[in-house]
């Protein structure tokens, strides 16, 4: 497992048993248990092998077999894992695993249900960087789970220029001409731009990606009609319902920030075979 997530991992046990599990510790020693997890609701699966690694790090001896792994669809009452091993060990990971897992399977599930929404148009659905703090390897790799690409993982990845970097910068040109002196050829250049005038001006430039933010459907469709070979992508108040009508305006992109910060957890539980 990718030693970044075992940070996040053994961060959150720490968190959660500071010292002792002053319940399980007193009430087990060696006692072997069988669970169960179960999903209380449909949704996509993203992390399962998040969540064994939990109880890797908890106890290298416990048993865990996947039968729903990631990127599976379930329903309600589907058994998503098997869980074999000391009582008190399995107990002891049991809500750490589950807060990232279920956290995993609602950013999936979610994606999933923006992607159906494009349907058979070419339009792809961007994650963002807005995402929660120290948590974005996860969640980024649950809108992978759920059908769904990821946009650049953080500020050194690709050049952004948005519209403080454009008043600071003096013009759209201006800073294009600026970064583009200062970086490698291999980088590529995503300009933001909120208007039409600031978009004609953004396709004259060496950029390669045009975000039109917070554009109405009928402008973004001007947009594609009047672009030079730059890749476009729609950004700002992407809902759900509103996507498969942005996808139709023939943008290749559509970044939608609700993925990483609007989802809700998917309602999951481990249960205990008598």
């Amino acid at each position: 497992m990718n030693k970044t997530i075992d940070n996040i991992i053994l961060n959150a046990l720490k968190e959660d048993i500071p010292t002792i599990d002053v319940t399980t510790d007193n009430l087990f020693s060696s006692e072997i248990s069988e669970g169960v997890f179960i999903a209380k609701e449909s949704g996509i699966i993203s992390g399962i092998e998040v969540m064994r690694r939990v109880f890797e790090l908890v106890d290298k001896d416990i048993y865990f077999k996947v039968i729903n792994g990631d990127g599976n669809s379930v329903d309600l009452g589907d058994v998503i894992a098997i869980i074999n091993g000391k009582s008190r060990s399995i107990l002891k990971g049991e809500r750490v695993a589950l807060n990232l897992f279920q956290r995993m399977c609602g950013v999936a599930t979610l994606t999933s249900k923006f992607v159906k929404e494009v349907g058979n148009l070419d339009t792809k659905i961007l994650d963002t960087r807005k995402t929660t703090p120290n948590l974005r390897i996860l969640e980024k790799m649950a809108v992978v789970h759920g059908g769904g690409i990821n946009h650049r993982y953080s500020l050194s990845d690709q050049v952004m220029i948005k519209d403080n970097h454009i008043k600071a910068a003096g013009s759209i040109t201006k800073a294009v001409e600026i970064i583009k002196s200062k970086i490698d050829h291999s980088i590529k250049i995503e300009i933001e731009v909120e208007d039409y005038t600031q978009f004609l001006e953004a396709i004259e430039t060496d950029c390669d990606i045009v975000m039109l933010d917070n554009m109405t459907n009928e402008l973004m469709k001007k947009c594609v009609t009047s672009n030079k070979g730059k890749l476009l992508e729609a950004s700002g108040n992407m809902v759900l319902n509103r996507i498969k009508g942005v996808a139709e305006t023939g943008v290749e992109f559509i970044s939608v920030g609700a993925l990483t910060h609007s989802y809700k957890a998917m309602d999951i539980s481990l249960k205990f075979n008598k």
